[in-house]
């Protein structure tokens, strides 16, 4: 293999993963907010909670 080729095949390969970074660090980041949002939706209170009582005679 020439040198050329073998320089060509290692960019190839350092593009390839830097690729692959950039998705993974792109599906953190939407995990992130998917978690964040879970966060808030659990901190929220029920929307019906202490607004009507339930009597029975």
């Amino acid at each position: 293999m020439d040198i050329a080729a073998l320089a060509m095949s290692m960019k190839q390969a350092q593009l390839m993963q830097n690729v692959s970074l950039a998705v993974t660090k792109q599906a953190m980041e939407f995990q992130q907010q998917s978690t964040e949002q879970v966060i808030e939706l659990l901190d929220a209170p029920h929307p019906t909670s202490g607004h009507s009582i339930d009597v029975s005679v």
